[in-house]
C-alpha cells in the first residue's frame, strides 16, 4: 500500500523526534570506521519508544488499522531499514531487527515475480527457505526473556512476514498444479527469455563491429533454441491428458514474449523509448554497480551502503503507473522491469551473503580467510617442501594473534560482535599450520632414516677397505684454512631461525 504525503497534526511531535533520529543515523552512516554498536542500540530503543507513543496517540484518536499509511509510517519504515542494515553490519544478522531489510527485499521480489506472472518452483524455493529462517529468528527473539526486541517490533515483523507468506502461497498454488514436464519447459523458456532480455539491455546503446557480431551469434543460437522449445511445448500440450488451458496459457505467454524480443533484436529496432531513456540509464548504472559488488563485496561493501541503492530502486519503482513506466505504449517496458527486478535480486543476494562478523573486524576476517584458503591449498597439493614456505603465513597469523588483548579483538575501545567467528578461524589456521609442519617432519624423518641405512652400509665397507689411520691427526690445525668450517659458520650467521 503506497504512503500518503501527510503528517497529522497530533503526530507532528513524534514525526519531529523521528526526523532527528533519522538525521543522526545518516551522519553515522557516512563514517566508514564507525563501530559504536551501543549508540545504535540506544537509537533503536528511542525509535521503539516513539512507535509506542505513536500507538497511544492513534488509540486516543480512534485511528483505523485499515487507514492508508502516512508520512510518519513511511519515515518509520525508512528508519527500520537503516537500523536493520546497521545490525547486519555489526555482525548481528541473526537477530530480529536485522531481518527487517531482508524481509522487505523478499517481499518486493515476490511482488515483482507475481506481477510478471512467469516464474518457476526454482525461483520460489530459495525465497521460501529465507522466509522460514526469518520466522525462526523472530520466534526465538520472542521466546527470549532478555532481548532488545519489543512486542511492538515483533508484531511489525510478524505482520510483514505474514504478508510475504501469503504472497508466496498464492504464487506457489498457481504453479503447483502444472505437470512436471510443463514446469521443466517453463524453466528452459525462462532461461531463453532472460538471455534475450540481457542482450537487449546490454546492447541498447551504440555497438562496435565485434560486439554486433557477438550479438548476432547469440541471437541465432537463441532463435534455434526457441524453435526447438516451441516444438516440444506443442507436443507436451498435445500429450497432456488433463485440461491443458492453464499449461497452454503459461507456455504461450512466455513464447510470445520471447518471439517479440527476438524479433526486435533481429531487425535492430530501437528498444527503449526516448521518454524512458533517463530511467533506463539509471537502472543500467545501478545494475552494473550492484553486479560488481557481488564480486568485490568482501573488500569494498559496507552493508549500510545498500540503503542508498534500496532507496534509488524504490524511487524508480514509484515511477510506475499501473505497472508501467509512464505511458504503457512506451517501448522498453520489459527491459526496464527486467533490470529493476535484477537489481532487487542482487541486493537480496548481498544481504544474504553477509557474515556474522562486525564490519570493524571485517579486515582481519578477510585476511584470515585468505590465509586459511592458502593453507588449505598447500595441504591439498601434498604439503610443503621447505619450512620457508610457511614463514609468511606464520608471521601473518602471529601478527593477527598479537592484536588480540586477552583473547579479545578491540576496536576503538569497543568489543565488536564476531569475536567467536574470528577466534575460531584463527585457531583453525594455526591447526592447519601445525599439521603441515608435522607432515613435513614426518616425511623428512622417514627419508633420513632410509638415507642413514644406506650410509652405514657404505661406511662399513669403506672402513674395511681403507688403510687410513683415523688416530693420526695433525697437531697443527688451522681453522681459517678449513673452507667447510668457514662456510658452515657463515651460513649459520646468515640464516634466520625457523619460526616456531
Amino acid at each position: 500500500m503506497p504512503y500518503t504525503d501527510i503528517v497529522p497534526q497530533d503526530e507532528a511531535s513524534v514525526y519531529a523526534s523521528l526526523v532527528q533520529l533519522r538525521s543522526r543515523l545518516s551522519e553515522i552512516r557516512k563514517d566508514s570506521k564507525y563501530s559504536n554498536n551501543r549508540e545504535i542500540l540506544n537509537t533503536y530503543q528511542s525509535v521503539l519508544d516513539s512507535i509506542n507513543q505513536l500507538k497511544e496517540l492513534r488509540e486516543i484518536e480512534g485511528h483505523s488499522s485499515d487507514a492508508p499509511p502516512n508520512k510518519v509510517d513511511s519515515l518509520i519504515d525508512e528508519i527500520f531499514q537503516l537500523l536493520s542494515l546497521f545490525f547486519v553490519s555489526f555482525g548481528l544478522s541473526d537477530t530480529a531487527p536485522a531481518t527487517y531489510a531482508s524481509l522487505t527485499t523478499v517481499q518486493r521480489l515476490l511482488e515483482h515475480l507475481n506481477e510478471s506472472g512467469v516464474y518457476t518452483q526454482q525461483d520460489l524455493e530459495p525465497i521460501k527457505s529465507r522466509l522460514d529462517e526469518i520466522s525462526e529468528i523472530i520466534d526465538s527473539a520472542q521466546d527470549e526473556e532478555d532481548n532488545t526486541t519489543t512486542n511492538e517490533e515483533i508484531k511489525l515483523l510478524k505482520n510483514k512476514l505474514t504478508k510475504a507468506y501469503d504472497e508466496y502461497n498464492l504464487m506457489a498454488k498457481k504453479i503447483s498444479d502444472l505437470p512436471p514436464e510443463i514446469q521443466s519447459l517453463m524453466d528452459k523458456l525462462l532461461s531463453v527469455k532472460y538471455q534475450l532480455l540481457d542482450l537487449m539491455s546490454n546492447n541498447n546503446g551504440k555497438s562496435n563491429g565485434s560486439s554486433k557480431s557477438h550479438q548476432e551469434r547469440n541471437v541465432e543460437r537463441l532463435s534455434k533454441e526457441l524453435a526447438n522449445l516451441q516444438s516440444k511445448c506443442e507436443k507436451a500440450i498435445e500429450n497432456e491428458s488433463s485440461d491443458t488451458s492453464a499449461s497452454e496459457a503459461v507456455l504461450k505467454g512466455i513464447l510470445d514474449d520471447c518471439h517479440d524480443y527476438l524479433r526486435n533484436l533481429q531487425i535492430g529496432q530501437d528498444k527503449i523509448d526516448p521518454h524512458l531513456r533517463h530511467t533506463y540509464e539509471k537502472l543500467v548504472k545501478l545494475h552494473s554497480i550492484l553486479s560488481d559488488l557481488l564480486i568485490t563485496r568482501r573488500w569494498t561493501l559496507r552493508t549500510v551502503d545498500l540503503f542508498n541503492y534500496q532507496r534509488e530502486l524504490n524511487d524508480v519503482d514509484q515511477l510506475r503507473v499501473r505497472g508501467s513506466f509512464g505511458n504503457s505504449e512506451y517501448k522498453g517496458q520489459s527491459i526496464l522491469l527486467y533490470l529493476l527486478r535484477s537489481c532487487y535480486a542482487i541486493i537480496y543476494k548481498l544481504l544474504e551473503s553477509s557474515e556474522s562478523v562486525s564490519e570493524a573486524l571485517r579486515p582481519l576476517h578477510n585476511q584470515l580467510s585468505t590465509v586459511h584458503r592458502c593453507l588449505l591449498d598447500l595441504k591439498r597439493s601434498g604439503g610443503i617442501t621447505s619450512m620457508r614456505e610457511l614463514y609468511p603465513y606464520q608471521m601473518k597469523l602471529t601478527s593477527i594473534d598479537n592484536e588480540a588483548v586477552d583473547g579479545i579483538f578491540m576496536v576503538d575501545g569497543e568489543i565488536p560482535p564476531g569475536q567467536a567467528t574470528l577466534t575460531a578461524l584463527l585457531s583453525e589456521c594455526f591447526d592447519i599450520l601445525h599439521e603441515l609442519k608435522v607432515d613435513y617432519y614426518d616425511k623428512h624423518a622417514s627419508n633420513d632414516s632410509e638415507n642413514s641405512k644406506t650410509a652405514n652400509v657404505i661406511g662399513t665397507k669403506a672402513l674395511q677397505e681403507s688403510n687410513y689411520d683415523y688416530n693420526n691427526v695433525e697437531e697443527e690445525y688451522n681453522e681459517g684454512e678449513d673452507n667447510l668450517a668457514s662456510y658452515a659458520a657463515s651460513y649459520n650467521s646468515d640464516c634466520p631461525t625457523d619460526a616456531e
